[in-house]
This record gives C-alpha cells, structure tokens and sequence, in this order.
C-alpha cells in the first residue's frame, strides 16, 4: 500500500488540492501498477508563519516583498 504525503503552505483552494492528489494517485497507480483503492494520499497543509527558510517565515519573506 503506497503511502504519498504532500505537504503545502497553506492558501491553495480545496479543489486544487483534491484535484492534486487525484492525480498523484493516478501516477503512482501508472507507475506501480498498484491497484488506485490501496493508494493513499495525504496532504498536509502548513500555515506560512511556520513555514521556515533559512531564518525567516514564508509569511515574512511575502510580508517584506509587499513592502517593496
């Protein structure tokens, strides 16, 4: 049972998301022959202010390029 977890800032609509999923369940289905019902996708959504990269917060780097 392949297990595929997906993890994402948050801000994307639930439909994109679904849609995403979908279709990674469908790529592991094609590339492993692993029947679709044993396929699970999980995905995690992060909100931007714990979203680290390197010192700083997705949300802060957004935040100081609205500034500019």
């Amino acid at each position: 049972m392949p297990l595929i977890q997906i993890t994402l800032i948050e801000g994307r609509d639930g439909e994109t998301i679904t849609q995403c999923a979908k279709a990674v369940a469908r790529t592991v289905h094609n590339s492993l022959g692993a029947p679709l019902e044993s396929i699970r996708v999980v995905v995690n959504q992060v909100p931007a202010s714990q979203w680290i990269v390197g010192e700083r917060s997705k949300a802060e780097i957004d935040a100081s390029k609205e500034r500019t």
